[in-house]
């Protein structure tokens, strides 16, 4: 006789009810189904350079990628040459001189690094101060992790920089980390060496371990600098920097932290437990990546200038308003008055103008009225959008016109 089969029920754990999927996770498949539905969607949303890496690199990847004793497990620090290529670059630079031995760990990006510094330094339970608006996963993981978040406050008219006023009258005797970003994703602030100076001191003073994740500081930035360069900060700071951002290498997945000895030896003895190192070709390419000359950037910057008037057109054409000084690969814009919510605008810029435009809420309630246009697209195609939102907003204009006649 044959049993009755019963349902087999397995919950998640925990800890999944503390997160949602990424926003663009989610986003970027609802503009997949669009396009598979002819739509044609232009997508002005992620990050993800668009440009190639330097052809130096490529030549340097292909013909590594043939040596026969190329293709083992590589070293948990990554090869020494990786290491000494991003200490011979930060020295360069950002004028910071780093061991490559001990003050350096290559990582399978930023967000790999995120995930480790948390594993390393904080206990469930514990507290991160975490920007807002800031990038959601340093939100997310610290949730998964069992860290608490407490947020501290990006304002417009502080020029997105902290208030550190309103930190010093806080209770920080549970924060083990405080995490920064700059030059400032989604704003696109720029560091400044005094607010480099003023959070090695607060750290100092409060037994705090500042993280500094510092991918930007090549994109349309004169001067590039890093917060290690403050006197005294690899005792308290970690920085992250990665090559998807200042290389176009995004989906190579290479990156790296720098701090103290001590402070790289913990994150290595949770990294070496969760993954392995990078394919020696890739480690290899990436090296040559960095002895790029200023030249290089300056190619991939001029780029960027005429994309970013693009986008500030947009920005326009919408309403919105923006800071003339932002660095980054990003133009942050406020939404006009007139807009109840700034999920209404972008979603119907999605629906009407099919164009999609990242809505600042993702990054936090500061950001609940700005709109993040990615400069990642070719010229001819932000001219598309910008013509598409043009039609759209007269569209609109027309609807309006005939209502008041009628």
């Amino acid at each position: 006789m044959q049993k009755e089969s019963q349902m087999y029920k397995i919950a998640p754990a925990d800890r999944l009810a503390s997160v949602s999927e990424y926003y663009f996770s989610k986003k970027l498949k609802e503009v997949a189904q669009m396009n598979a539905e002819g739509k044609d969607v232009i997508s002005l949303g992620i990050g993800s350079p668009d440009m190639p890496p330097s052809e130096k690199t490529i030549e340097t990847l292909c013909s590594n990628a043939h040596d026969p004793n190329g293709h083992g497990y590589q070293p948990y620090v990554g090869i020494p040459e990786l290491r000494k290529g991003f200490a011979a670059w930060y020295q360069r630079w950002y004028g910071v001189e780093l061991n490559p031995n001990t003050e350096i760990q290559p990582l399978i990006g930023s967000k790999e690094g995120i995930l480790h510094v948390t594993l390393a330094f904080v206990n469930p339970g514990e507290q991160v101060l975490v920007p807002n608006p800031g990038y959601p996963t340093y939100t997310s993981l610290s949730k998964i992790l069992g860290a608490e978040v407490i947020n501290y406050d990006l304002k417009e008219d502080e020029n997105w920089m902290p208030d550190f006023e309103a930190l010093e009258r806080m209770d920080l005797s549970r924060v083990k980390l405080m995490w920064t970003n700059y030059p400032n994703m989604p704003t696109g602030a720029n560091a400044t060496p005094e607010l480099y100076e003023r959070l090695v001191d607060f750290a100092r003073r409060k037994n705090i371990v500042i993280v500094n994740d510092n991918p930007y500081s090549f994109i349309l930035n004169e001067k590039p600098i890093s917060i290690l360069s403050v006197p005294g900060a690899k005792d308290c700071c970690i920085e992250f920097n990665s090559m998807s951002k200042s290389h176009n290498m995004p989906g190579w997945r290479i990156g790296m932290l720098a701090s103290n000895a001590e402070f790289v030896q913990w994150i290595l003895k949770v990294k070496s437990n969760i993954d392995s190192g990078m394919f020696r070709a890739m480690q290899l390419a990436a090296a040559t990546a960095l002895e790029a000359e200023a030249d290089w950037y300056e190619g991939n910057n001029k780029n960027y200038r005429n994309r970013r008037h693009l986008a500030g057109e947009i920005m326009k054409t919408l309403g919105c308003t923006y800071d003339e000084k932002q660095v980054g690969m990003f133009l942050w814009g406020k939404i006009p008055a007139s807009c109840k919510d700034v999920e209404e605008l972008t979603e119907k810029v999605l629906h009407e103008a099919r164009v999609f435009i990242t809505p600042g809420f993702i990054f936090g309630s500061n950001g609940a009225r700005y709109i993040r246009i990615s400069l990642c697209c070719k010229d001819a195609k932000l001219e598309e959008a910008l013509e598409r939102i043009k039609t759209m907003t007269q569209c609109a204009d027309s609807r309006c016109a005939d209502k008041q006649n009628n």
